[in-house]
């Protein structure tokens, strides 16, 4: 608006992904992602960006080819495709994401350890296949209950593995 470009330094994700066209994300003097707040948030280049803008469930995963992935013993279409078939990735979805169903509908189900009230929304840990996921929804849930989960594939996003994190 004011044709000034000015560079704002920050560790306040929050601030940076609202006062941002272009967000640099840096690891021990090392450029990790470069783009937009969306892409940044979006589609995370590593474990590191993810982490550090918002929360990240990283489950571990293999791409199957032809949009599909699979995780947790379950096989789901994506949208990401520049991976062979084969190949070991890790699999981000925001808490956001997720969306909860009936049990008998769901592709994962686990057993509520934990609920916060944050206010807009419940902060649900559950525990699926002994890994903890962070799940937020507008629903309350009890510790102990039984939770069906599901997620689109265009919530679902791939990141390549480097070598040392295999």
């Amino acid at each position: 608006k004011l044709g000034i470009t000015f560079i704002y330094v920050t560790h306040d994700q929050e601030e940076a992904l609202t006062m941002s066209d272009v967000i640099v994300i840096m690891k021990d003097g090392q450029i990790q992602q470069i783009g937009t707040p969306e892409d940044i948030y979006n589609e995370p280049k590593n474990r590191f960006v993810a982490n550090f803008i918002g929360e990240s469930n990283i489950i571990p995963g293999e791409y199957l080819g032809d949009k599909k992935v699979k995780f947790m013993g379950q096989e789901f279409d994506c949208v990401d495709e520049n991976f062979e078939a084969g190949e070991v990735c890790d699999v981000v979805i925001r808490p956001e994401d997720f969306d909860r169903v009936p049990l008998e509908k769901a592709k994962l189900v686990g057993k509520v350890d934990s609920v916060v009230f944050k206010g807009v929304h419940f902060e649900i840990c559950a525990i699926i296949d002994g890994m903890e996921f962070v799940i937020h929804d507008y629903e309350v849930a009890r510790v102990g209950d039984m939770i069906g989960l599901s997620v689109d594939p265009y919530e679902i996003h791939l990141m390549k593995v480097k070598k040392e994190e295999e």
